[in-house]
């Protein structure tokens, strides 16, 4: 298990790309939107793992109802695993609160999935796996 990327959530998806561009001194290396959460990802990478900006594509986006409630900033921080059915079912056991009965489709093609942020210390953990 390593560290993935880390999730930063933005009101405008174009000025934090410009901005983090600028500070990571870098040009994205990937762009797509997830219509099923309505939010646009930029990817950047930075060595092993890379930093993703979520930004919503509507008021109704789930990352629009976050940076409402709590500004921008970290969203999450995602961990890649080989196995993420295994992993849930083990964190599960161990008495962590999954929020995705199943894995689902996430950005940069991967499955994703999230365990709650009250039983992390506030932060809200993404596991992930490369689709094959």
């Amino acid at each position: 298990m390593h560290i993935d990327h880390i999730g930063i959530a933005v009101k405008d998806i174009k000025k934090a790309t410009e901005t983090y561009s600028k500070i990571l001194n870098a040009s994205p290396t990937k762009s797509e939107t997830v219509e099923s959460e309505k939010v646009e990802t930029v990817f950047f990478q930075t060595g092993e793992s890379k930093v993703e900006l979520l930004g919503p594509t509507g008021d109704d986006s789930v990352i629009a109802k976050y940076v409402e409630k709590k500004g921008e900033g970290i969203h999450h921080v995602a961990f890649e695993v080989d196995d993420i059915h295994a992993e849930l079912d083990r964190l599960r056991k161990e008495g962590f609160t999954i929020l995705n009965k199943q894995p689902k489709d996430g950005a940069d093609n991967k499955l994703v999935a999230f365990v709650h942020p009250k039983d992390n210390h506030g932060v809200l953990v993404e596991l992930c796996q490369s689709k094959k």
